[in-house]
């Protein structure tokens, strides 16, 4: 069995505050390793983590990139999508495309044969046409 996380439980274990919720999230991941299962997070909550550490908790880029990659280093929680490919890009707090930009294009490059921007930067990217 998977089950998807969600960016609140993402946030408190990344965060480790409320302390009562991570206690709470931490025993309910420990469940399931126990019964054989694993937990997911999705591309789309990934994206919403980075953005409220950034916006919400006054984290830096980097340190919430490598919050997310540690969160992952484990095996414990298995990314979906782009994300894993994506956090591997050597200097990616400072990396045009960005974060998200890329997420978007591993999403696209999963789905779709071309994707189309206005972002100059994306041109570095595999399939994409910059108009």
């Amino acid at each position: 069995m998977k089950v998807g996380l969600d960016t609140s439980v993402v946030l408190r274990l990344l965060l480790g505050q409320p302390a009562d919720q991570t206690s709470r999230a931490v025993a309910f991941l420990d469940e399931l390793s126990r019964g054989g299962h694993h937990a997911v997070i999705s591309d789309l909550v990934v994206a919403e983590a980075y953005f409220a550490l950034q916006h919400h908790y006054d984290v830096s880029k980097q340190d919430a990139l490598k919050g997310l990659r540690d969160l992952f280093a484990a095996g414990e929680i298995k990314p979906l999508g782009a994300v894993a490919e994506v956090l591997a890009t050597r200097g990616l707090a400072s990396a045009k495309p960005g974060f998200v930009d890329r997420l978007i294009h591993g999403a696209y490059s999963d789905a779709a044969e071309e994707m189309v921007t206005f972002e100059k930067a994306a041109a570095k990217l595999k399939s994409v046409r910059v108009l």
